[in-house]
């Protein structure tokens, strides 16, 4: 079964791999695919569940919502975002503003099925909106009881001060960042994971297997997997394409050795990796089949010894990016609509 772990400086606990539906759910795979892999999940001692609105244009928070009905509320965490376009697409269907805010978290409680959402993020920093009003709004839905925290995803470490200093002054606990990590994307560690644990600000990291090239499938020299995600637009195909560099697959072919001497599959080294960050709260992991999900909660727990965490540095060397002035490219300077 999956272990737990304390979201930032909170009692609030969950499940240290968490269910994301990013690019699967009514997107990638059919509804009824996507109930399994939610069912799976359940069946596999997952209960924290992170999802947004902007995910197929509020579609995907309709199908977990769906997935998740008749379970007892309390015993799952849905996570959920705000700041991307939604709707039509109009003038205030995008950002933090209040406005957005507000509208975005009722339409989000409606398609979810649910009464409050455990943790909502923004999910970006919205340069065109005064922080203050933010915050504001996060407070009046945290005291409404719509939502018990509050929580951010590609922040920086200025962003993130900000925003905890003013959430501690409105009585409201910033208590996780999700942002982009895995042994190939390491930006965070210079910066938002120091700046993070002085908070007590917790990691829910994305793409822990970097868009699926840590798996191994994909093969320097080699034609893309049919069905991959590398071939499949609506699954990411333009986000995977900067990790196809035959440098990149090579070095990633080394880490075959590694996880077997670990008795780890590819996958479960990926995730393991990540975990081993004691800043790292939960790990987002997707499935189009139920049966994937079998094979990645076996990384739950896994203690990677020195030896083995030195040979994968190895093993990466030179195709790593760990440069934390990247974290300042994640936000759009300004609205996409």
């Amino acid at each position: 079964m999956v272990n737990y772990r304390y979201l930032g400086n909170s009692g609030f606990k969950v499940s240290e791999i968490t269910y994301g539906n990013w690019v699967t759910h009514a997107s990638q795979v059919e509804n009824e695919a996507a109930i399994a892999t939610v069912h799976a999940a359940l069946d596999a001692g997952i209960t924290t569940f992170d999802t947004a609105d902007t995910y197929a244009n509020t579609g995907a928070e309709v199908v977990l919502g769906e997935a998740l009905k008749g379970q007892r509320r309390e015993s799952l965490e849905i996570f959920t975002k705000v700041y991307f376009p939604t709707g039509p697409m109009g003038p205030n269907d995008t950002g933090l503003s209040r406005k957005h805010i507000m509208d975005s978290v009722n339409g989000s409680l409606t398609r979810l099925g649910t009464d409050y959402i455990d943790l909502y993020q923004a999910h970006r920093f919205d340069y065109e909106t005064p922080l203050e009003e933010t915050f504001q709004a996060f407070a009046d839905l945290v005291r409404q009881g719509k939502v018990l925290y509050i929580g951010v995803s590609e922040w920086t470490a200025e962003q993130l001060r900000e925003g905890h200093a003013l959430a501690k002054d409105l009585g409201i606990q910033l208590i996780s960042n999700q942002p982009q990590y895995s042994m190939l994307w390491r930006a965070i560690e210079g910066k938002v994971v120091p700046a993070s644990e002085e908070l007590g600000i917790s990691q829910i990291v994305w793409s822990p297997m970097a868009q699926g090239v840590l798996s191994g499938k994909y093969l320097p020299g080699q034609p893309l997997p049919a069905g991959s995600r590398a071939t499949d637009e609506k699954s990411g195909a333009d986000f995977i394409k900067r990790l196809l560099r035959d440098e990149v697959l090579t070095a990633v072919q080394k880490l075959k050795p590694i996880a077997q001497e670990a008795g780890l599959t590819m996958p479960q080294l990926a995730i393991a990796w990540v975990l081993q960050n004691p800043n790292v709260a939960a790990a987002l992991v997707g499935a189009s089949r139920p049966e994937q999900l079998a094979d990645t909660v076996k990384a739950s727990g896994v203690t990677l010894d020195a030896d083995t965490l030195a040979a994968i540095d190895t093993a990466l060397a030179g195709v790593v990016e760990d440069d934390p002035e990247a974290t300042y490219e994640t936000s759009p300077k300004a609205r996409l609509v």
